[in-house]
């Protein structure tokens, strides 16, 4: 955001016309609530009160109503001369009970803190006023993961309010050294965007270029974390993305242990975390709460990878450039279904993909209801009335099918965009140059790979450039305690995760 200095505006030492001008530049808006009041214990002084209905919490206002008119009575007030002339400081030091009390001495700052949940306090004759805060508004609470499932973890996942979000990691990370800084972004609509990480863990350099690149954002608003998510990401021009997203808490708090910095933005359950690697999107918090497996589950998800990116362009080069690499029986049975289907093999993948496409996109659009039920009737009627019609053959039905099914096994739903995006250009060159077409898109697209970056991290770290010392939690996955230190590819400043965690030794038996 830019940072331009802006002329303050000062109160008047009018209380009528400071009410007046807020009611104004609000636009006289029906869920402004102003109140005005006298106070007798400070010599019968009119006070102001203004907050926004919706935004508070009104058990909170009621009580900030009864100190200020029932409790503060004349004997509980000092009798000295140098206080009664200071109504602003009798009405913090003796009046007020309520905790998170600023002072307030701008306009701008005023309509912030009344739009933003905030009560404001002004009094007759004075040019300043409080801040007292009573934000609340409502929240759906902290509800179960709806995407990012596991079967042994946590099921907690953030919801829409940033202090709910802060509060969940640090119930996690309970650490002086996490800390949190918290800026608004967006001329218009003042989002609330913060910063965590842990302090002495993340690299400095890296805390500073997320500032940086926070700091130059100029726009109206931010309405969702994928707003600052576009504007702050290292390639614009690359299917892939460098920005990890997740909906759990637990996979930020693991991400800030190992010394990455986390953004959270109010208003989305959906938290940031950066620097990211390519393989990091195929790792899901349950291979961490399972015993290991030593990454047979990742290079499961790795193989559906590339079965998901390739499968239809290596069936389209294989049945129309070369044939000879399929055996005989598959070859003829292969070509018995393909009799009298109108297009070729090329164009048959690609208007089942599409179609496959389609349906994905009617499922998520569709009501809830009913979502589930026109994805599966559609894809078995449309994909039966293929094969009978003669449009398309069973193979590649088979084919597109199975590409569908991998699509869906990685546990980020981003990494599924790029592939289903690549699948059709692959397609494309696999039905103008065959293998060949698919050998120089899979050598273009590791070449665009390896260029990119995530906040200075190469993006296929630790693979390339290779670091042996990393690979413990790379595609294996070994024990928890023969993983002694944070990823070096993130330059953490204290690399030490463990010291010695090997698992006892077993006892004789006793008899």
């Amino acid at each position: 955001m830019s940072h331009n200095a802006k002329q303050q505006v000062s109160f008047s030492s009018s209380l009528e016309e400071n009410m007046e001008v807020v009611k104004r530049e609000l636009g006289n808006s029906t869920d402004l609530v102003t109140r005005t009041v006298r106070m007798e214990a400070i010599g019968q002084i009119e006070v102001g009160i203004l907050y926004t209905e919706g935004l508070v919490d009104k058990s909170l206002i009621s009580n900030f109503m009864e100190s200020l008119m029932v409790h503060a009575h004349k004997r509980e007030i000092p009798s000295d001369d140098a206080l009664a002339d200071e109504p602003l400081s009798l009405i913090k030091d003796f009046m007020l009970t309520m905790g998170g009390v600023e002072l307030l001495d701008d306009l701008d700052e005023l309509f912030n803190a009344v739009l933003t949940g905030d009560t404001v306090l002004l009094v007759e004759g004075c040019t300043q006023g409080f801040i007292v805060n009573t934000k609340q508004w409502e929240d759906r609470g902290v509800q179960e993961t709806s995407v990012q499932t596991v079967v042994r973890g946590s099921r907690e996942a953030f919801s829409e309010s940033l202090r709910t979000n802060t509060a969940l990691v640090r119930r996690r990370i309970n650490n002086r050294h996490l800390w949190l800084e918290t800026k608004q972004i967006g001329k218009m609509t003042q989002t609330k965007v913060s910063v965590m990480y842990i302090k002495g863990v993340a690299d400095e350099n890296v805390i500073a270029e997320v500032q940086r690149r926070l700091n130059r954002i100029d726009i109206d608003g931010i309405l969702e974390s994928g707003n600052i998510e576009e504007l702050i990401q290292d390639a614009a021009f690359t299917p892939f993305p460098t920005i990890y997203n997740t909906e759990r808490p637990d996979s930020v708090a693991a991400g800030l242990l190992e010394g990455r910095v986390a953004i959270l933005v109010d208003g989305t359950p959906i938290v940031l975390l950066v620097p990211a690697i390519f393989v990091q999107f195929f790792q899901s918090p349950e291979d961490y709460y399972q015993r290991s497996d030593f990454g047979l589950l990742r290079m499961l998800r790795l193989l559906s990878f590339f079965i998901a990116l390739l499968g239809p362009s290596i069936y389209v080069a294989i049945t129309t450039f070369h044939q000879e690499m399929l055996q005989t029986n598959l070859l003829m049975s292969i070509a018995a279904q393909r009799e009298g289907v109108p297009f070729p093999a090329a164009v048959e993948a690609m208007l089942m993909e599409l179609t496959f496409e389609l349906l994905r996109e009617a499922g998520v659009r569709m009501p809830r209801a009913v979502g589930s039920a026109i994805s599966i009737v559609g894809a078995l009627v449309l994909g039966e009335a293929a094969v009978q019609a003669g449009l398309v053959s069973p193979a590649t039905v088979i084919v597109v099918s199975i590409t569908a099914i991998t699509s869906f096994v990685f546990p980020s739903f981003s990494m599924s965009i790029p592939i289903r995006m690549l699948r059709f250009g692959l397609i494309a060159l696999a039905a103008s140059f065959g293998l060949i077409g698919v050998f120089v898109g899979l050598i273009a697209l590791c070449l665009h790979l390896c260029t990119l970056r995530s906040f200075g991290v190469p993006y296929m770290s630790p693979l390339a450039p290779l670091n042996l010392a990393d690979q413990r939690d790379t595609l294996l996955r070994l024990p928890i305690w023969m993983m002694h230190t944070r990823p070096y590819f993130l330059r953490p400043k204290n690399s030490i995760r463990e010291h010695d965690n090997k698992p006892n030794p077993p006892r004789e038996s006793v008899h």
